[in-house]
């Protein structure tokens, strides 16, 4: 991979750099490698980060202090008290607040120059490319492998670089993918793990401050790639341990069989959820617009059932599904479908329903997010 030392910088300089620039990025300016030159491919880059939660937190405030010109910000979920451990551009007063919306802000507030926009909604087969077309390089600051799959496929369809993070309790890892000059994440992953065998950080936990580590790290790789300078992490992956403060590079390397990179894969597929082994999903509208009959189950906590439900929902918590007496009392001669804040906690209730004899079922995709985005 010596040769990718040598890439030449992902983005042209562009205009001139106004005295307010030169003053508020004089300290890039001062490095050699960057210098004024390095500094105006900045401005004139276009970046989008997909996720504005705990990785997207740092690698957004980051880059938006780099003077990126042009920033995307993707993310169709509204903050929670939760967030506030780890999402660190998001404070107590944004809470129910849209995380673009809330994003941007902070945005605003560092750096006015960045033009900044949002995309408050959620990353599907149908509006990934036509999102993606638009920027230079996409950074994946997501948590579920449905939509870091889509996102390979659709950088690698359209001959973008994206940058990976990942992160739960302890660990982290970073890379940069890119199908036209080396691996891409399907190539290191060539199938999703078994539906329910890697427990997202909402089961297992996140330290929050990992979020910090490997978003500078994905914010940091984007200016080298920008900038032309530098070692990047495409054919490596960063892994790093926040218990033993130790890091560590795996080679990664460009697989023949990958049907991105051997060119076999020519469009994105029907449904990424299916592909990792989601359970069957129903959309909003889909719901929407039904008409058969059917029980709908909220899954999720008392306190978040009082705050804001979707009507005719009946209330059963995911503890009861776990141990069991959910099913005392659901009609197994009807549709079920079941529904929480973001699809997560009941794509696995769907899973123990079905484990349960109840096969005429399925769960709403997005959640009661997805659920008050269709309104409009």
């Amino acid at each position: 991979m010596a040769e990718l030392l040598d890439m030449k910088a992902l983005v042209e300089p562009g205009r001139a750099l106004n005295d307010d620039e030169y003053l508020r990025y004089s300290r890039h300016i001062l490095i050699p490698d960057i210098d004024e030159i390095g500094q105006r491919r900045i401005v004139n880059s276009k970046v989008l980060v997909v996720g504005a939660g705990g990785l997207g937190s740092p690698t957004t405030l980051y880059l938006a202090a780099a003077g990126v010109g042009t920033l995307g910000i993707l993310d169709f979920d509204r903050v929670d008290v939760t967030n506030l451990q780890r999402q660190i551009i998001h404070t107590q007063k944004d809470i129910g607040k849209s995380k673009a919306l809330s994003a941007m802000e902070k945005v605003n507030a560092l750096n006015p120059n960045v033009k900044i926009f949002l995309h408050e909604v959620k990353l599907d087969e149908g509006n990934a490319l036509q999102i993606f077309k638009d920027y230079d390089l996409i950074i994946d600051c997501t948590d579920n492998f449905a939509t870091r799959y889509l996102i390979n496929d659709a950088a690698a369809l359209l001959e973008k670089p994206y940058i990976w993070g990942s992160i739960y309790q302890f660990d982290g890892q970073a890379s940069l993918f890119w199908s036209k000059e080396g691996p891409c994440y399907r190539c290191m992953h060539p199938t999703a793990p078994p539906f329910g065998s890697v427990p997202s950080c909402a089961e297992g936990g996140v330290l929050g401050l990992l979020c910090g580590a490997i978003g500078s790290i994905q914010a940091n790789e984007a200016i080298k790639l920008i900038t032309g300078i530098g070692d990047l992490l495409l054919g490596s992956v960063l892994v790093f341990n926040a218990l033993n403060t130790s890091y560590e590079k795996v080679k990664i390397k460009k697989s023949p069989n990958c049907p991105i990179c051997n060119g076999t894969q020519k469009s994105l597929l029907v449904n990424y959820e299916a592909f990792c082994g989601l359970p069957d999903s129903i959309t909003a509208t889909e719901l929407r617009n039904k008409d058969s009959d059917y029980l709908l189950v909220d899954v999720r906590e008392p306190d978040e059932y009082a705050a804001l439900s979707i009507p005719g929902a009946v209330l059963i918590p995911m503890a009861k599904f776990e141990d069991g007496s959910a099913f005392d009392n659901l009609p197994k001669n009807r549709e079920i479908i079941l529904h929480c804040r973001s699809g997560v906690r009941s794509a696995k209730c769907l899973g123990l329903l079905r484990s349960a004899g109840f096969m005429n079922s399925k769960h709403l995709r997005g959640g009661i997010l997805a659920w008050e985005e269709s309104k409009s």
